[in-house]
């Protein structure tokens, strides 16, 4: 038998790295809009994606090139410089949690604040189940007697974060960049308007009813102690927004969540490398976005990779 960190929801990890390129795929727009901050607990990294033709692409968190050495993990937050915001205008009541649903696999559990940043009312299905007033799903995968977070939706505002199983010498590792899935429009930030979250934990698919129309579907089709991998399709395509991106947070080399951005640019026989925020865009079929050395801001946190973009959903392999 494969060793049990091989093996996830039947899944096996890609054998590709993370870092290689997926020669194939349709090149789209990715755009730079962040913004330098000095405040830590800030989002100023802004990198987006768009193209009026993928209708499938993949999104990847894996864990950083050093993880093998880390020893000591820091996630705790980081006030210095936050003018306008600090732990006690940020520290909120503590919301109501509830299972929706729980199986030998994998447990869902949903959270309820007294209060969330905007409006919502969004459902959220798990099986036959609806609920409403869920400001944050939780995905938590079951190994031995653990049950380890891996995956968090808000369906207020669109955002996910991922990240793979803890490596064996660590046990826990922190959520770092977030994502949005759907056309990304601003409301004071970037969101994607969702009517519906609906969940299917026999086969680990969300499924997104999206405000402007449409759906998607994001699949998770690996998950082990180096990466999570999700498989997004849309029924359509999204055109004149972005229909993906990426948030996260600079401050310095050493005081970010990314700090380095990668991508391979359409028929290019190499990368193009460079910090994230000197990165002024440029059409790709694959983007990395990540740390080359250990941050002292979420230290255990994943790169991102964004690839594999097609007009169609790709065949079953």
């Amino acid at each position: 038998m494969l060793p049990s960190r091989l093996i996830a929801f039947g899944f096996l990890g890609l054998a590709t790295a993370a870092g290689a390129a997926t020669l194939d795929g349709l090149a789209v727009e990715v755009t730079n809009t962040s913004e330098p901050v000095l405040c830590a607990e800030k989002d100023n990294v802004a990198i987006n994606f768009a193209s009026a033709e993928v209708r499938h692409f993949q999104i990847e968190a894996v864990h950083p090139a050093y993880m093998g050495a880390l020893k000591q993990d820091r996630w705790e937050p980081d006030w210095t410089a936050c003018e306008d915001i600090s732990e006690e205008t940020s520290t909120k009541p503590h919301p109501t949690m509830s299972t929706l649903h729980e199986d030998g696999n994998v447990q869902i559990i949903g959270l309820s604040f007294t209060e969330f940043w905007r409006p919502s009312d969004v459902t959220v299905t798990i099986g036959a189940r609806v609920e409403r007033n869920i400001h944050m799903l939780q995905l938590l995968r079951k190994r031995g007697d653990k049950a380890v977070e891996v995956l968090v939706i808000y369906p207020g505002d669109g955002y996910w974060r991922i990240k793979p199983l803890p490596p064996e010498h660590l046990d826990w590792t922190s959520y770092g960049s977030s994502f949005l899935v759907g056309p990304v429009e601003f409301d004071q930030r970037p969101v994607v308007n969702l009517k519906d979250v609906a969940f299917d934990p026999a086969t680990m698919t969300f499924t997104l009813t999206l405000a402007k129309g449409g759906k998607a579907s994001v699949a998770m089709k690996a998950l082990n102690e180096e990466r999570m991998t999700l498989d997004v399709s849309f029924d359509q395509a999204v055109s004149g927004l972005p229909f993906a991106g990426l948030r996260s947070m600079y401050v310095t080399e050493f005081n970010a969540d990314v700090a380095r951005v990668a991508v391979r640019e359409e028929g290019a026989r190499s990368w193009r490398e460079e910090p994230i925020m000197n990165f002024r865009g440029g059409k790709a079929t694959d983007a990395w976005m990540g740390r080359l050395v250990p941050s002292r801001h979420n230290t255990s946190a994943p790169d991102m990779m964004f690839n594999r973009f097609r007009a169609a959903p790709a065949a079953s392999r």
